[in-house]
């Protein structure tokens, strides 16, 4: 979109790749660590390995590993504020805040069933926003709503990792949505999230009589269906990679279908 506004800008894009990186890094490294200290992870879990649970490496290592990684994101974000000012500082600040509190401290996000808002504001307009900024120093509405579009498959991916460990989350009071409300619930949300990802470059295409193949995300909805009917069994490991790169095809469909106008 940047490119396309005649403001791509290879050095703050590259920043900001940089920063997203490192920061979604610690806030993993950070997320082993609190889910192991907290009972989340156990020997029962379902997901991939983690390494504080499995003993390969110590809880204390990993939190210097944590510090270490979040250190290197904000050193990586200093070119970043000095091109597009505070509004970068205070996301960068924020971003590795939510990070952190994810899964750690007293009122861990996630353990009060706010994780899926916070994946849905950073992984979406949060992200597509500040990479746009920073490279025009300018936003658009529709940007955001792109944003939007790309918070929602991010959510998406949570909602997957949340119904394997349902069981898992229940025993150590960690209170998700798909916890809170059940698994067909989750399923729905998987759903929801999906299809309006898939739409919402179709609304922008519609407010903005322009951009009109911008609308090719309708095809994920195509591989998205059979997604769907593996949602309803137990197979959940390997449908959490499946969509992730149902997110990726979603960012180069429309990606191309913006540039093609």
């Amino acid at each position: 979109m940047a490119y396309e506004a005649g403001g791509f800008h290879l050095a703050s894009a590259l920043a900001a790749l940089t920063g997203a990186l490192l920061i979604q890094v610690g806030a993993n490294l950070c997320n082993d660590w609190a889910d192991f200290t907290k009972g989340a992870d156990t020997a029962s879990r379902k997901g991939p390995l983690r390494v504080t649970q499995a003993g390969l490496v110590l809880p204390a290592t990993i939190l210097r590993m944590t510090a270490l990684v979040f250190a290197l994101s904000a050193l990586s974000g200093v070119y970043l504020i000095m091109r597009g000012g505070w509004v970068i500082a205070l996301i960068g600040v924020l971003s590795i805040a939510a990070g952190i509190l994810y899964t750690a401290g007293r009122y861990p996000l996630a353990y009060l069933g706010l994780g899926d808002v916070f994946v849905l504001v950073f992984f979406g307009p949060v992200a597509v926003g500040g990479t746009y900024y920073v490279q025009t120093l300018e936003i658009t509405p529709a940007v955001l709503v792109a944003g939007l579009a790309t918070g929602l498959m991010a959510t998406a991916i949570l909602v997957v990792n949340n119904i394997r460990d349902i069981e898992e989350d229940r025993r150590c009071g960690k209170r998700t949505v798909v916890v809170r409300f059940g698994r067909r619930f989750g399923t729905g949300l998987w759903l929801c999230c999906i299809v309006a990802g898939a739409l919402i470059p179709l609304e922008i295409v519609v407010a903005t009589a322009a951009h009109r193949w911008a609308a090719l995300t309708l095809l994920i909805l195509i591989p998205a269906l059979a997604l769907f009917r593996q949602l309803l069994t137990e197979r959940l490991n390997p449908l959490l990679g499946q969509t992730v790169l149902l997110l990726l095809a979603h960012s180069v469909l429309f990606s191309a279908g913006w540039m093609l106008g």
